[in-house]
């Protein structure tokens, strides 16, 4: 079984795969996250200074990255959304702009924001492939109401209501006309939670839900939240710009 938990930002997705996994006895697949991911992809830049081109860079990363994780795992594995987060959370950008948390009315339609599209576009039909070649189900987590601006505890970055609305939207609808067998599951109690996706997927359950989330809570509370700004990049970052530096002179 080759299950996804999908999702927005802050629905929980991190934090129900990681203890259904440990329910289930399912590996679990995690994606590194953008925050992780930009410091190297796009050093000095926060995510929303970031340009469409780099943008482009950073949603690529990041599905290279779920791609390796699924194929190491094989054929058992409870991902951490899909690619089809990278696909629409950068549609979402030629909607409303690079900046999540800004006022939501569209942008004007720059050059470099007229091609992003189009390379939004074609990034959506590979990764809508592989997300219908790779999965057996998923399950579509709806955030809670006290996240509805994206989180604000230094956690989540801060999202406007449309934009996030925009996303949730857009998820359902690509999975609807993908055909792939999904369920909405709503905010409330996380065993409540854990039982009825368990249930509705027929998975195997290894430990009580108790002890899952125990140990979900365990690694969740080890997990670094910090965003890219008070991140560093890795030794092979620097050494590749100080490389480029000086073949551009």
């Amino acid at each position: 079984m080759r299950l996804s938990v999908s999702g927005t930002y802050a629905a929980g997705k991190t934090s129900t795969a990681t203890a259904l996994s440990h329910y289930t006895g399912i590996p679990f697949a995690p994606a590194r996250s953008i925050r992780e991911i930009l410091p190297d992809a796009v050093p000095g830049k926060a995510l929303a200074e970031v340009s469409p081109a780099e943008y482009l860079q950073l949603a690529v990363r990041r599905h290279a990255g779920r791609v390796g994780n699924e194929a190491r795992l094989g054929a058992r594995l409870i991902s951490d959304g899909s690619s089809l987060q990278e696909w629409i959370y950068a549609a979402a950008r030629v909607r409303f702009g690079m900046d999540p948390a800004a006022p939501a009315p569209t942008p004007p339609r720059s050059a470099a924001m007229g091609f992003f599209a189009e390379a939004v576009d074609q990034l959506g039909h590979a990764f809508r492939q592989h997300v219908k070649e790779t999965y057996d189900g998923f399950v579509h987590l709806i955030a809670g109401a006290g996240s509805a601006d994206g989180g604000s505890n230094g956690r989540h970055r801060r999202m406007h209501p449309d934009f996030r609305r925009f996303c949730d939207d857009m998820l359902l609808r690509a999975l609807e006309d993908l055909g792939v067998t999904y369920h909405v599951v709503g905010s409330g109690d996380r065993a409540e939670r854990l039982r009825t996706i368990a249930g509705l997927f027929a998975l195997p359950t290894v430990r009580s839900v108790d002890e899952a989330l125990e140990l979900a809570a365990r690694e969740y509370a080890g997990i670094d939240w910090r965003l890219e700004g008070a991140r560093t990049p890795s030794a092979a970052s620097v050494a590749a710009s100080v490389a480029a530096r000086g073949e551009a002179r």
